[in-house]
């Protein structure tokens, strides 16, 4: 080997390892902001799903939480691959992406798959699924966290000192088989237990292991659980964080699992303060909502809370 060439090699192994750190160190941010359009909520998310669906993703659920809101959830053989790598992987086999009527414009977004998958602690970073919902609908900007989180930094994330991360999930129910306990969680989203109704299921190929959407609609309209009570309490910047919505039940192995709401959503707010912020927007106005939740989704897999 030349020195010619042994320096060649060097400064390129040297790239691609400061390039390595320089994405590990990269600022991740929850949502994606797509673009706007002066188009009603209906107009925009029928267009959204042609673009989806061209690009090679499945819609396997939508839901309108309330009105001037649609959520369009999407997966395809790259997201359920992924998923089945990584313990616990079905909560990053779907992608959210959100059309909100804000004031006078139409926010299209979606989740970022990158920040997700650190979240979540998949074996996959997901920059692929980045790249393929960069290609159908855009990227303007990346929004909704003021933390400067890295990757590194997502998969140990918990809001603050006693409270959860993500290996610390609420055990919802627990059953005799896989079968079983996807019959009863099923059955009780179809009678509506705990104000629950059923958004989408993925199973995981080659695992017992299926994720379910879960719409909160709640037992009545101050029920602390509801999508609508909380969300109008702390999603009031812009854009819109409405792709947060909808949550989900885990059954792997027989027992269904839920994240703590304290996980759940502070990730997606993980700057919003606790009791004081421009906005309004506060942790403060849904410190009932975590046990409301947790209840709702214990009713929702067939047990009593």
């Amino acid at each position: 080997m030349t020195g010619l060439l042994r320096k060649t090699l060097f400064a390129g192994f040297l790239f691609a390892l400061s390039a390595g750190f320089a994405l590990a160190d990269d600022i991740l941010m929850p949502f994606v902001l797509a673009g706007t359009t002066s188009d009603d909520v209906k107009t925009a998310a029928a267009a959204t799903k042609s673009k989806l669906t061209a690009a090679g993703f499945e819609i396997v659920g939508e839901y309108s939480p309330y009105d001037g809101a649609d959520i369009i959830i999407v997966t395809n053989d790259a997201l359920k691959a992924a998923a089945a790598k990584s313990e616990f992987g079905a909560y990053g086999a779907a992608q959210r992406v959100s059309v909100t009527r804000n004031g006078d414009t139409t926010e299209i977004a979606y989740t970022n798959p990158v920040y997700m998958a650190a979240a979540y602690r998949m074996a996959s970073d997901l920059a692929d699924i980045r790249a393929q919902l960069e290609g159908a609908l855009g990227a303007e900007k990346d929004y909704g966290s003021e933390k400067n989180l890295t990757a590194d930094d997502l998969r140990k994330y918990h809001y603050t000192v006693m409270m959860e991360y993500f290996d610390d999930p609420s055990e919802l129910a627990e059953y005799d088989s896989q079968e079983e306990a996807l019959k009863a969680v099923n059955d009780s989203l179809a009678a509506g237990l705990g104000g629950t109704a059923k958004v989408y299921q993925i199973d995981i190929p080659g695992k017992e292991e299926s994720v379910i959407g879960v719409a909160l609609k709640g037992k009545n309209p101050e029920d602390c659980s509801g999508d609508e009570f909380i969300m109008s309490r702390i999603d009031k910047g812009t854009p819109r964080s409405t792709a947060h919505l909808p949550y989900e039940i885990v059954v792997s192995d027989g027992t269904a699992y839920a994240l703590f709401a304290r996980f759940r959503i502070a990730i997606n707010w993980p700057h919003l303060p606790m009791v004081a912020s421009e906005t309004g927007g506060t942790f403060m106005s849904i410190m009932c909502s975590p046990g409301a939740i947790e209840e709702a989704l214990i009713e929702a897999s067939g047990e009593t809370p």
